[in-house]
């Protein structure tokens, strides 16, 4: 439902930034409609990031039509992201070694607005590479969320340098902290640099709120809804195992979730303590909910990376960030804002900002 209703947005939003820049009734699609001509143009660039730390990206722009053409920027959501959101779905052609990538988030993104006569730049997060892969743990276990709106600032530095884009008519869209970044990129810039920023499913309450909903309330409703068939508060030890979505949620294995966990100090919580009757399901409020919510706010208190997906260090960095619905006022009346939602995200963040 989350990815169904994610794919609506997102075709929601390439429609509005279209008409955004350009206004109704612009975009000629005529002559896109014949497949045997080429499109698009793509150019590999490496972005510095400064002390030594560089990454990889990649600008699309229409292969038909004159430039310079409106350009975007697109910044990746939270965890170890790259370019194309394509974790573990890139292949590589036999024939040509080149890359195949996969019909995901902001590839489309990028591929249909270059269709359609903007100039795209999308890249990499700090010390990650396709497919999810960390290339440098040192720079990602050491990464902070101020890095990440520099790394942010740095691409749209490098995205108005390019020949091919109109520096007077950017735009930025963010997914999730993403979005988060955007609205404090927009505040550092004048109206002038940056026309619109587009925000999806973006980290509008305070982002240790957002860690929460995303370590704790998420799974819960998650197994509550999907995995209670029963309707008895209840879950099967076996079907969550099995579940690839809940299983990503949790951060991997259920089993050794329950089973055993390390705390900051570096004790185990057995599985006893959160399964009382040891029999094979699990109560979702008295079992998993508790296990769940001292694993969260272990993660802030940790002195290593868990599987590299969640480091302490970033967590620390994001602490006492103002939430993004605290701030978007500060964005100059003068640039466009353009936001979509997810229905449950929403009203999620919604309640945890007033509660």
């Amino acid at each position: 439902m989350l990815k169904i209703s994610l794919i609506i947005s997102t075709i929601l939003c390439l429609y509005s930034i279209s008409i955004l820049v350009y206004g109704n009734g612009v975009v000629n699609s005529a002559v896109y409609a014949q497949s045997y001509l080429q499109t698009i143009k793509q150019r590999n660039l490496v972005i510095d990031l400064g002390n030594g730390v560089k990454t990889n990206a990649q600008l699309t722009y229409p292969a038909v039509g004159k430039g310079p053409f409106p350009g975007v920027l697109l910044v990746p959501g939270a965890g170890q992201t790259d370019m194309n959101y394509s974790g573990g779905y890139v292949r590589i052609d036999n024939k040509t070694g080149s890359k195949i990538y996969p019909p995901t988030l902001f590839f489309q993104i990028a591929q249909y607005l270059s269709e359609r006569g903007f100039a795209v730049l999308r890249y990499d997060k700090r010390g990650v590479g396709a497919n999810l892969t960390i290339l440098d743990s040192n720079v990602w276990e050491n990464m902070t969320y101020n890095d990440l709106v520099q790394d942010a600032q740095k691409a749209l530095n490098v995205l108005i340098q390019q020949p091919e884009v109109n520096p007077n008519k950017i735009s930025i869209i963010g997914h999730s902290e993403g979005g988060e970044i955007v609205t404090r990129i927009a505040i550092d810039n004048p109206a002038t640099k940056i026309k619109n920023i587009v925000l999806l499913d973006a980290r509008i309450q305070k982002a240790r709120d957002a860690a929460h909903y995303g370590f704790v309330d998420l799974p819960l409703e998650y197994a509550k809804e999907v995995l209670d068939k029963n309707h008895n508060g209840s879950i099967s030890l076996q079907e969550a195992s099995q579940d690839q979505i809940f299983q990503s949620m949790v951060g991997g294995n259920i089993s050794s979730l329950l089973l055993t966990q390390s705390n900051s100090n570096n004790t185990k919580l057995l599985k006893s303590e959160y399964n009382p009757n040891n029999d094979i399901n699990i109560n979702i409020n008295t079992e998993l909910k508790p296990i769940l919510e001292k694993r969260s706010e272990d993660m802030f208190k940790a002195s290593k990376c868990e599987n590299l997906s969640t480091c302490p260090t970033y967590l620390r960095s994001i602490l006492n960030l103002k939430s993004t619905l605290s701030i978007i006022g500060n964005v100059s009346s003068s640039t466009g804002i353009l936001i979509f939602m997810d229905k449950m995200i929403l009203e999620a963040q919604f309640n945890k900002h007033f509660s």
